[in-house]
C-alpha cells in the first residue's frame, strides 16, 4: 500500500467532518472573491460621482457582512479539518502502540528505542500536518485560485490575466520538481533525527555507567556527531527553502509588476476602469497565497508521506509469535510441564543454545535450574514464556503444545520475575499490582511480606505510596529484586519463575523468602533459576545445565553422591564461602586490635 493510500484509510473513517470542512472553506474562499469587486464598485462610484454616502455606507456593511461569513467560516474549516487531523494522529498512535504490543522480544532486539519514540512524535506530527494544513494549502492552490482567475478574467480583463499567469505557471512546475527533492530529504533527517533520539535515551538511561567509568566526555563527542549528522540534513533542507522561497517571492513580484504596468496601460487607454484596476490588483495578491500555499502543501506532503512510509515500516512487521491456528481455548491450567527433547537455536547462531534437554516437572513440583553462565538458563524459561517459537510438541504443558495454548491464557497463568527485575516509575504499591487486576492493599501488603520486603517499604516517608525512578532506580538492587518478587506473588500464578531473583539479597533474606515461598505456594509448580547453590538444594528436582544440555538431574542428594558438576559447584561454592568468613573473622580481629590501641 502507498503512503497515500495508508492515509486515506484513517482519512475516510472521518469522511464527514473532512466535507464539511471543505465546504465551509469553499463558501469562505468564495465569499472572499466579492471583497476586491466591492472595492471595485466603491472606487468606480466614488471617481464617477454615481454613488453617494449612503451607497458606500451600503457597501461597507457588505463587506461587513462577507468578513463575519469569512470569521465564522474561518472557524468551522478550523474545527472540522484540524479537529479530524488530530483525531487521527492519536489513532494512528494508538493503532501503532497496540501493534507494537504484539512484537515479539527479536524485533525489539534489533530496533532501537529512540527511532521508535521518534515516529510516535516527529513522524506522527508530520503526517498530521499532510492530513490537516496541508489539505487547506492544496484546496487553495487549486479551487481558490481558479475561481480568482476566472473572477479576473470575467471582472476585468482575460489578456490580462493571462499575462499575469505566465509567471504562476513557472511556479507550479518548480514546485512539483522541488517536491520531489524534499521527500528524500525530508525522510533523511527524520532517520537522522531518529539516531539522535536513540543516542539520547540510551546515553541517560546508562548515566550511571557512563560517570562510573568516566566517559562524559567521549559521550558528549558521539552526541556531536549524532547532533551534526541531524543538523546537516536539517540544514539541507534549509538550503533548499532559502533559494526557493526568495524565488518564489521574485516570480510572485513579477506578476504584480505585470499588473502595474501593463493593468496600468489598459486604464490609462481606457480598456478597463480604475476601479477594475484596483480589484484586479488585489486579485493578484489574493493569488499570492495560494501560491506559497501550494509550496506550503507539497512541503507538509513530502514530509507527511516520507513519515507515513516510516510508520507503515511498523505495521509491516508481523510478530513471530502469535497464536496460531490450531490455538484452542484450555482449560485452567495446573503446572504440568514437559520438555519433549527441547532443542532450541536464537537467530544468527550456529549453534543451539539448548540441547535434547528431556524432564517432566509433575504440578507442585519446585524445579532449579543452575549452570555457568551462557548456558541456556534463562533461554530455557524464555521458552516457557513462549516469547520464541519452539518446534511442536517439544514443550507442554498439561500435555497440551505450547504453540497450541492462546499466548494471553498461557502468560496469565505464569508469575515471572525476570534478571533485570523492571520498575515501572510509579508507586510501589502500583507496581507490586501490576500484575493483577486486584488492587487490595491486604494482598499487596500480604505479598510484600512474603517477600521480604514490607518492612522496608514502610519505613519509607510514603510507604506502599512512594514513587520509585525511572527502572526503579531509587532502590537498592535487593529491594527492586524484593519488589518483582512480590509482584509475581500476588498474581498466584500455577507457575511461578524466579529467573535469578536472590542474587542480590543477603543469605538470611534468601533463607526466609525460600521459606514463605514453600509455604505460600505449596501444591504450586516453581522453577527457580539460581548460581549460588544454597538457593536451589531445597528444591524437589535440581537441573543442571552444561553447555546447553541437561547434563545432571535428581535431587541435591542425588546429585551430591554422584560426584559430578553439581558436587563440585557446591563445594567450590563451600570453600568460597569458608575463605569469606576466615578474611571476615581477621579483619574483626584487626579492627578489635587497632581499637584497643586507640585506647591505650
Amino acid at each position: 500500500m502507498s503512503p497515500l493510500g495508508f492515509l486515506m484509510t484513517y482519512v475516510k473513517r472521518h469522511k464527514w467532518q473532512y466535507i464539511l470542512g471543505i465546504i465551509t472553506l469553499f463558501i469562505v474562499d468564495y465569499a472572499n472573491l466579492f471583497i476586491p469587486e466591492l472595492t471595485g464598485e466603491v472606487t468606480d462610484g466614488l471617481t464617477a460621482r454615481t454613488m453617494d454616502m449612503n451607497g458606500v455606507m451600503i457597501t461597507v456593511l457588505k463587506i461587513l457582512a462577507l468578513g463575519l461569513t469569512l470569521a465564522i467560516g474561518r472557524f468551522f474549516w478550523r474545527y472540522f479539518l484540524f479537529g479530524s487531523a488530530r483525531t487521527i494522529e492519536k489513532e494512528i498512535r494508538d493503532d501503532m502502540f497496540a501493534h507494537l504490543e504484539t512484537m515479539d522480544v527479536e524485533y525489539y532486539n534489533s530496533h532501537k528505542t529512540g527511532d521508535l519514540m521518534t515516529r510516535f512524535t516527529s513522524d506522527l506530527n508530520s503526517i498530521r500536518m499532510s492530513i490537516g494544513p496541508a489539505i487547506i494549502s492544496i484546496f487553495d492552490a487549486t479551487v481558490m485560485a481558479l475561481m480568482v482567475i476566472i473572477q479576473m478574467m470575467v471582472y476585468v480583463n482575460v489578456k490580462l490575466t493571462l499575462m499575469t499567469l505566465v509567471p504562476m505557471l513557472i511556479i507550479m512546475v518548480g514546485e512539483i520538481y522541488y517536491g520531489k527533492v524534499m521527500h528524500g530529504k525530508y525522510r533523511q533527517r527524520q532517520e537522522a533525527v531518529s539516531d539522535l533520539t536513540d543516542f539520547v535515551q540510551e546515553s541517560f538511561s546508562g548515566i550511571r555507567v557512563i560517570k562510573a567509568f568516566v566517559r562524559e566526555r567521549r559521550q558528549l563527542k558521539e552526541f556531536a556527531k549524532a547532533n551534526q549528522n541531524a543538523m546537516d540534513k536539517n540544514l539541507s533542507i534549509a538550503r533548499w527553502q532559502s533559494v526557493v522561497n526568495p524565488l518564489l517571492t521574485v516570480v510572485i513580484g513579477s506578476s504584480s509588476l505585470i499588473t502595474l504596468i501593463y493593468g496600468g496601460y489598459l486604464a490609462l487607454v481606457g480598456d478597463i476602469t480604475l476601479g477594475r484596476f484596483v480589484a484586479f490588483h488585489q486579485y493578484v495578491n489574493m493569488l499570492v497565497w495560494p501560491m506559497i500555499a501550494c509550496g506550503d502543501a507539497i512541503n507538509m506532503f513530502s514530509q507527511g508521506f516520507a513519515s507515513a512510509k516510516r510508520i507503515q515500516e511498523v505495521f509491516a512487521e508481523q510478530p513471530e509469535v502469535a497464536d496460531g491456528e490450531k490455538t484452542k481455548p484450555v482449560p485452567e491450567l495446573k503446572g504440568n510441564i514437559t520438555f519433549n527433547h527441547l532443542t532450541f537455536i536464537h537467530k544468527g547462531m550456529s549453534e543451539p543454545t539448548l540441547k535434547d534437554v528431556c524432564l517432566d516437572v509433575p504440578a507442585g513440583t519446585t524445579l532449579a535450574i543452575i549452570g555457568r553462565t551462557g548456558n541456556g538458563k534463562s533461554t530455557l524459561v524464555n521458552l516457557l514464556l513462549h516469547l520464541y517459537n519452539t518446534k511442536p510438541g517439544m514443550i507442554l504443558l498439561d500435555r497440551t503444545d505450547i504453540n497450541d495454548i492462546p499466548l494471553h491464557t498461557l502468560r496469565e497463568n505464569i508469575a515471572y520475575v525476570p534478571q533485570d527485575n523492571f520498575l515501572f516509575s510509579d508507586t510501589l504499591a502500583s507496581n507490586i499490582a501490576f500484575g493483577t487486576h486486584e488492587k487490595s492493599m491486604e494482598r499487596i501488603v500480604e505479598a510484600s511480606r512474603a517477600a521480604c520486603i514490607h518492612d522496608n517499604i514502610i519505613e519509607f516517608p510514603e510507604g506502599y505510596e512512594t514513587v520509585v525512578g525511572e527502572r526503579g532506580v531509587t532502590l537498592s538492587g535487593g529491594q527492586k529484586q524484593r519488589s518483582s518478587i512480590a509482584r509475581a506473588l500476588i498474581k498466584d500464578a500455577p507457575i511461578l519463575i524466579l529467573d535469578d531473583a536472590l542474587s542480590a539479597v543477603d543469605t538470611d533474606t534468601e533463607e526466609h523468602i525460600l521459606k514463605n515461598l514453600k509455604e505460600t505456594r505449596a501444591g504450586k509448580t516453581n522453577i527457580i533459576i539460581a548460581h549460588r547453590v544454597s538457593t536451589i538444594q531445597g528444591a524437589d528436582v535440581i537441573m543442571v545445565l552444561e553447555d546447553g544440555a541437561a547434563a545432571e538431574i535428581g535431587s541435591h542428594r542425588e546429585l551430591m553422591q554422584k560426584g559430578g558438576i553439581y558436587a563440585e559447584m557446591f563445594e567450590k561454592q563451600q570453600l568460597e564461602a569458608e575463605i569469606g568468613e576466615q578474611q571476615a573473622a581477621i579483619r574483626r580481629d584487626i579492627d578489635s586490635v587497632s581499637a584497643k590501641g586507640a585506647t591505650v
